[in-house]
């Protein structure tokens, strides 16, 4: 009994360390869309160019939590434990998207109202939007709020998710196998881009976008698999992990494919990540930064519109922004962050997860 305690609890730490690198992720991608604005030196600037692929790192961490925290629950239940699942990704993900988007169409009305309208915010399409179906094929281009374009992805990731945890058990497949089940699933993604002359996983969104999405989300399912093997016995597939990871990246900075080594790279990470994480005086542990995890869905869906506004507002030129105004906005952002985690997101979760749960019957007075 005192074992299975003590590896629930080493669980739960891992997704909070895990929690603290979606922190981290989240604030890549924020430092992506204000780059121009940092007034940063070319090899600065190249390196926060690649903030996109935080959104890749998104995906495996989603199919590996999500593989951790329901794939024995829906092979236990069966179909019928599908629409629970569903309920419960959705109200983790739909409310805080609709306020966001709800914040975009006011801000679209206030352009409209003021002469200025924007290709940004295309009125015929808000319905697709609005049902997150934004990212599947039916667009040419990002629009509204782009950063919501992979939470469409996810969503088809989830729809797929209860077919996956039925039709394979990974605990019963060898080690070997589930290595090159991951293997062959991103070299099946790097050859879908190169397909379409893609070289970038950040190209082709609106088209590439759901598929990049569904593939990762599925090998991130495939390291929580290993992740459940080797973590009694972590040191040497952790060091494995990040040397694989270090070696990949290398390759990757001398002309190996971004859209092979850079998902490669970060399968590994998350590995290694997931192996040590629990361990004693990790960094990733500490309050603050886990924080900082727990409030990354409200800082990743809010932050653009919020840079959009502000550019309305404050900045002229976005080459050329002063850093007490670019201080301002990421502490605007931060601030932001933690009133929609609060007031928004949490609250309308929980809303939304007791609306689906059976009524009690009232309890009959004893005669």
């Amino acid at each position: 009994m005192k074992g299975e305690q003590a590896k629930g609890e080493q669980v739960r730490g891992e997704l909070r360390a895990l929690t603290s690198v979606r922190g981290i992720a989240a604030w890549f991608v924020v430092f992506f869309h204000i780059r121009f604005a940092l007034g940063l030196p070319d090899p600065e600037l190249h390196l926060l160019a690649k903030g996109y692929l935080a959104v890749d790192f998104f995906f495996l961490l989603s199919g590996f939590v999500i593989w951790m925290t329901w794939s024995e629950r829906v092979r236990a239940g069966g179909p019928a434990a599908i629409p629970g699942f569903l309920r419960r990704r959705v109200a983790r993900v739909w409310p805080l998207h609709l306020f966001m988007l709800g914040v975009g169409v006011a801000i679209a009305a206030t352009l409209e109202l003021t002469g200025r309208g924007s290709d940004q915010f295309p009125w015929h399409e808000l319905p697709l939007h609005v049902l997150l179906l934004q990212n599947w094929g039916f667009t040419e281009h990002l629009t509204w709020n782009d950063p919501a374009w992979s939470i469409s992805c996810e969503l088809g990731a989830y729809l797929l998710f209860p077919l996956l945890a039925l039709a394979i058990d990974w605990r019963r497949v060898p080690s070997w196998a589930v290595i090159a089940a991951i293997a062959a699933l991103l070299g099946l993604l790097h050859a879908i881009f190169a397909s379409r002359g893609a070289w970038a996983l950040g190209q082709e969104i609106t088209s590439l976008g759901l598929v990049r999405c569904v593939i990762e989300f599925a090998a991130g399912t495939a390291i929580a698999a290993l992740w459940l093997r080797w973590r009694d016995h972590w040191r040497l597939p952790a060091l494995a992990g990040f040397g694989l990871a270090f070696a990949l990246g290398i390759g990757w900075a001398l002309g190996l494919p971004e859209t092979f080594a850079a998902p490669a790279a970060f399968a590994a990470l998350l590995l290694a990540l997931g192996l040590t994480a629990a361990r004693r005086g990790n960094p990733l542990e500490a309050g603050w930064i886990h924080y900082l995890g727990e409030i990354s869905y409200a800082t990743y869906l809010s932050h653009y519109l919020l840079w959009f506004a502000f550019k309305l507002a404050f900045v002229e030129n976005e080459h050329a922004v002063p850093w007490p105004l670019v201080g301002g906005f990421l502490l605007l952002v931060l601030l932001a962050s933690i009133a929609l985690y609060h007031l928004v997101e949490r609250p309308a979760q929980r809303w939304v997860n007791a609306a689906g749960l059976p009524r009690r019957a009232p309890k009959r007075a004893l005669p």
